[in-house]
C-alpha cells in the first residue's frame, strides 16, 4: 500500500511538474520580463534627443518614458546600444524584448512588426549650415552632396524628395548614425543632412551657431513608435506599453516630455493610424 501511495504521490508530483513546466514554456514576453524582473530594450544612443549618451550616461526622451513604463510594470529597464542596421535583425531573433529606437512607422515595417501608439511626429526636414545662406528652401539643395542616416524611414524620403529635384545630384552619403552625418555638416563635407523634424530641431537648438532647421519640412506626415514582434508572445508587452504611453498622453506628461527635448509638442493619436510612409 505503501508503495502504491508512493507510486501515485510521485505520479502526481510527476504531473503536476509538467503543468508547471507547461506553465513556464507558455509564458509571454511579458510574464518573462516580470519574472526575470528586466526589461531588455534595444536601442541607438546615437538618436539624439530621443537617446544619446552624456556624461557617459543614457540621456533623452526614451530613458524617461521607459522609466515610466518600468513602474507600470514592475520591471528595470536594461538598454542595450547598438548600431541602427542591427536592431531589428536582432529583434526578430530574440535577442531582446522590445526596440526603443524609436522608429518611423512606414507600411513596411508595419507588416513586419508591431508597433506602439505614436510618441512624436517624425515629418522629415532639413539641417543646415547656420552659415550657409544660400538655402532657404529644401529645393535649393538640388546638384549639391547630402547626407543621412543609412537603413532609415527618413533617407527613403529624402531620396525620393531629391529624385523630383531639377538636374543632377550627387547620391546621397550614407552614415552608420545620425552623429556622423552632423559631423561631415558641420565640417562642411555635406550641405545638409535630413532627419525627423524632432530631431532637426533639438540639434538646431543645441548648437545654433553651428546649424539651422530649412523650412518646411517635406515628405508625409510620419510617426515615431516603438517596436515589438508581431505575434502573440510579445502582445501583452505592447498593449502594455501602450497604455502606458496613452496615460501619459492624457495625463500631459508625454507632452511635457516632448516639450523639453524638442522644444515643442506634438498632437499625436492614441492608437496606430495606417502608415503614410
Amino acid at each position: 500500500m505503501s508503495i502504491t501511495r508512493r507510486g501515485l504521490g510521485a505520479a502526481t508530483l510527476g504531473t503536476g511538474l509538467a503543468a508547471a513546466f507547461i506553465r513556464r514554456a507558455a509564458a509571454n514576453n511579458l510574464e518573462k520580463a516580470k519574472r526575470a524582473g528586466e526589461l531588455v530594450v534595444a536601442t541607438e544612443m546615437h538618436f539624439a534627443p530621443f537617446d544619446f549618451t552624456e556624461g557617459g550616461r543614457q540621456s533623452g526622451l526614451n530613458a524617461e518614458l521607459f522609466a515610466e513604463f518600468a513602474k507600470d510594470i514592475g520591471v528595470k529597464v536594461t538598454f542595450q546600444d547598438l548600431p541602427w542596421p542591427a536592431v531589428l535583425p536582432g529583434l526578430e531573433a530574440g535577442r531582446y524584448d522590445l526596440v526603443g529606437g524609436p522608429a518611423t512607422i512606414t507600411r513596411a515595417r508595419a507588416e513586419r512588426y508591431r508597433f506602439s501608439v505614436p510618441v512624436a511626429e517624425a515629418t522629415v526636414a532639413l539641417l543646415k549650415s547656420a552659415r550657409d545662406t544660400s538655402i532657404t528652401k529644401p529645393q535649393d539643395i538640388a546638384g549639391r552632396q547630402l547626407g543621412c542616416a543609412t537603413a532609415t524611414a527618413q533617407l527613403a524620403q529624402f531620396q525620393a524628395f531629391v529624385a523630383t529635384l531639377p538636374g543632377s545630384t550627387p547620391p546621397i552619403r550614407e552614415y552608420q548614425s545620425f552623429s556622423e552625418a552632423y559631423a561631415d555638416l558641420a565640417a562642411g563635407r555635406v550641405v545638409a543632412v535630413a532627419n525627423s523634424l524632432p530631431n532637426i530641431a533639438y540639434v538646431a537648438k543645441q548648437r545654433p551657431n553651428v546649424f539651422s532647421v530649412v523650412q518646411p519640412p517635406f515628405g508625409a506626415k510620419s510617426y515615431f513608435g516603438y517596436i515589438g514582434r508581431k505575434d502573440a508572445d510579445s502582445a501583452p508587452l505592447m498593449d502594455a506599453l501602450d497604455a502606458t504611453i496613452v496615460k501619459m498622453r492624457n495625463d500631459g506628461r508625454l507632452a511635457a516630455l516632448q516639450t523639453k527635448w524638442f522644444g515643442q509638442s506634438f498632437e499625436t493619436p492614441d492608437t496606430v493610424p495606417p502608415p503614410q510612409v
